[in-house]
């Protein structure tokens, strides 16, 4: 019984917050982006690639937004510059504005269509 929760407005799942409006981002994980510090080393800097890919389903263009980080982790070639904090501030930028993600209305038809190009894959649900 101490982990049921019933007639609930929203609740806290995984990270996400889920509502009748949708599915959202965890505030306090928003304010943990907003306040990482630039990553000194792989280490850090997979630490933040970690959290901010969780939410990737959240951000438009997230592989081609986080591309300039991802190359950073290639084996000896973390080399911090201003295109990596371009990057990084631009990622925790999109992420800290991240939009609420809306239920399906399974009444009406869908379109999927696919996309991979050299940097990630994308795919766009209609």
């Amino acid at each position: 019984m101490s982990k049921c929760s019933f007639g609930q407005r929203k609740i806290e799942y995984l990270g996400h917050i889920v509502s009748e409006k949708g599915v959202e981002m965890d505030g306090r994980k928003i304010q943990a982006i907003r306040q990482w510090p630039s990553p000194k080393n792989v280490t850090q800097l997979k630490g933040f690639l970690g959290l901010s890919g969780y939410y990737r389903r959240f951000i438009k263009g997230y592989a081609n937004i986080a591309d300039p980080l991802t190359r950073l982790l290639a084996k000896d070639a973390f080399k911090w510059d201003d295109q990596a904090q371009s990057a990084f501030e631009r990622l925790k930028d999109v992420l800290t504005e991240a939009p609420i993600l809306t239920l399906q209305d399974f009444s009406k038809s869908f379109i999927l269509e696919t996309d991979a190009f050299g940097v990630g894959i994308g795919a766009v649900l209609s």
